[in-house]
């Protein structure tokens, strides 16, 4: 049945998703009301300023560009009018238990050179696994990334020797393990699972895709900070006529006859639609806001899935200056499948995690003060659960992330001056994730891409999803896409 043209198209929170979608369908004439419960837009892309120290709160790497060009270009527009994205280089500073540290480049001559080092064997090796990614890249993308959710017919249509090449049963550490031997390279590789919230050991092996994305393609930093990508959105859309209510919760959406025909405000307004885009993790809308006679049994079916992962953060505002360290840091712990195990099959948090540490005052000072630095530390941690309580534990889980980058020889314990925490129970509060899991469903089995939520729900006519918990996943550039998909389903429905 054909949307109703003459009303606006509501958009459930102004996260990156919802932006995207809300540019395209303004660029392509529609009218469009945007409702976002937090002050600012952004969803998981925030920021916090205290203290004189800056930080983003939620994405830090920000790959595929292009992804933002075509968005911006779709209404005319040009991105670096908007946005200025600076390569980084190194990529990443990986730092190991016994002393190894690499920095990940696109330059291969600086890259082999690293690698050999720790086992010359290896060079041929990831430059094998760098071949196989973008063979991973050409082969999945048009059906799992760039267009519209997968089916059965789209995954035929993959030719039958392509379909051999993507090492399907494979899982990504598997594929790893074929190709390079050295713990170190194996750790690295690894690593890029977790970009969607998967285990290595888990994941299948087409989550590659990732490590060709970034290793390839580049690692990118908005001036400013991640959050100006928010920014930037935001600006284009009001330009385009989009109207953004913030500090704006919505209690429900209205459906009548199958259909979504309205939003409901918390303050008890009620605002016609022709058709509502949620933003929102679809766990919570089918759970939160969604009549409890729709769609009784999906509802029943996203709590059984596993989980994503969660996060805990630590913002800190660090007195000195410590050259050693890049924009971007990881420093890995010895047992990375123990790792694993502690999120996916324990539910607990790592006894022993690996830290990431991104430092944006590396390219812009003006975000710490002088002689300080600004890090933002995130942990993968479990999604919430039974087996662990953040509100009685968060102060010890906090102390032992500080001891393992003591360990490294970074003891910022007696030097922070500022400090924010983000468990994941803040996360889910703060952006309605369901089990504060970053990413939505579990990537952790080969068919679970067919088994995320499609943007056009499947129970009510007239109701699209975008964001991480939808098609095509979680990271900045995806989400940016399943703005494009739920926008396009719209405009071929009205």
């Amino acid at each position: 049945m054909p949307t109703d043209s003459r009303k606006p198209v509501v958009i459930i929170g102004a996260g990156i998703g919802g932006l995207s979608a809300a540019i395209r369908l303004a660029a392509a004439g529609r009218r469009v009301v945007m409702l976002e419960q937090n002050p600012a837009a952004g969803g998981k892309m925030s920021q916090i300023v205290q203290d004189g120290f800056r930080w983003d709160t939620g994405p830090s790497v920000i790959t595929m560009r292009h992804v933002f060009e075509d968005l911006f270009a779709a209404a005319g527009r040009r991105l670096d009018d908007y946005l200025t994205l600076l390569p980084v280089d190194p990529l990443t500073r990986y730092f190991f238990p016994d002393g190894t540290r690499i920095d990940a480049t696109r330059d291969l001559a600086r890259m082999a050179e690293q690698i050999a080092a720790i086992d010359e064997r290896d060079v041929e090796g990831y430059l094998d696994f760098l071949e196989y990614a973008a063979r991973l890249h050409r082969i999945t993308g048009p059906v799992f990334i760039y267009n519209q959710p997968p089916t059965l017919r789209s995954f035929l249509g993959v030719p039958p020797t392509d379909m051999v090449r993507v090492d399907p049963w494979l899982t990504m550490d598997q594929a790893i393990r074929r190709r390079v031997r050295s713990p170190q390279m194996r750790q690295l590789l690894g690593r890029f699972a977790t970009y969607v919230g998967a285990s290595p050991y888990q994941a299948p092996a087409t989550l590659s895709v990732i490590a060709h994305v970034e290793l390839t393609g580049g690692v990118w930093y908005p001036a400013g900070g991640i959050y100006q990508i928010a920014a930037a959105m935001q600006r284009l859309a009001i330009e385009l006529g989009v109207e953004i209510r913030t500090d704006a919760p919505v209690a429900g959406i209205d459906v009548t006859g199958g259909r979504a025909t309205g939003v409901l405000t918390a303050a008890g307004e009620r605002i016609d639609a022709a058709a509502v885009v949620a933003n929102v993790d679809v766990a919570t809308v089918y759970d939160r806001l969604l009549p409890s006679a729709v769609g009784s049994a999906r509802r029943a079916s996203l709590r059984r899935l596993e989980t994503s992962c969660s996060g805990f953060v630590l913002l800190l505002g660090v007195e000195g200056e410590h050259p050693q360290l890049a924009h971007h840091n990881i420093f890995f712990a010895q047992d990375y499948r123990a790792e694993f195990d502690d999120i996916f099959r324990r539910g607990v948090p790592p006894d022993t995690p690996t830290v990431y540490v991104a430092i944006t005052s590396k390219s812009d000072p003006s975000h710490a003060p002088p002689g300080h630095e600004n890090w933002f530390v995130l942990v993968n941690a479990p999604a919430l659960g039974p087996r662990f309580d953040w509100t009685q534990q968060s102060d010890a889980y906090r102390g032992r992330v500080l001891d393992m980058l003591a360990g490294f020889g970074l003891d910022v314990r007696d030097r922070i001056r500022s400090q924010v925490t983000l468990t994941p129970q803040e996360i889910q509060q703060m952006t309605g994730a369901w089990r504060g899991a970053l990413y939505g469903i579990s990537s952790n089995q080969a068919l679970n891409a067919f088994r995320r939520p499609h943007n056009r729900c499947a129970d009510v006519c007239g109701l699209y999803f975008a964001g991480g918990t939808t098609h095509p996943g979680g990271g900045v550039p995806m989400v940016t896409l399943s703005g494009k998909v739920a926008a396009e389903l719209v405009l071929n429905d009205s």
